[in-house]
């Protein structure tokens, strides 16, 4: 078969439809994960262990209040911690990089 006959005969439909196809699935994908980013309750149980300590997502949750420009006596009232404890992970915000800082995933 010569080069100019097996050119003729590719069909481009099969592989443009997969790229769309991967397309649909990446807008989804992140679609997911911004509803996750973006997706904290300052009030669910799952913020404090049973001794009062915060978990990571109680951490995490802190972090995004202060990302979005909450005081520290409105993050200790919101989740039911000191001030201390809000002034104490508002100065560990500031030491990860603050709004700037890598987010994790919750849930």
């Amino acid at each position: 078969m010569t080069a100019a006959k097996r050119e003729k005969s590719f069909d481009p439909k099969p592989v443009l439809d997969l790229i769309v196809s991967i397309e649909a699935d990446l807008k989804r994908l992140k679609e997911m994960v911004a509803l996750r980013v973006e997706a904290f309750d300052p009030a669910n149980p799952h913020n404090k262990t049973t001794d009062g300590k915060l978990t990571k997502e109680g951490v995490e949750c802190c972090y995004r209040m202060f990302d979005k420009g909450e005081t520290r006596y409105s993050v200790s009232q919101q989740m039911k911690i000191s001030f201390a404890a809000a002034t104490h992970r508002f100065s560990s915000w500031r030491k990860a990089g603050g709004a700037k800082r890598k987010k994790v995933l919750l849930g």
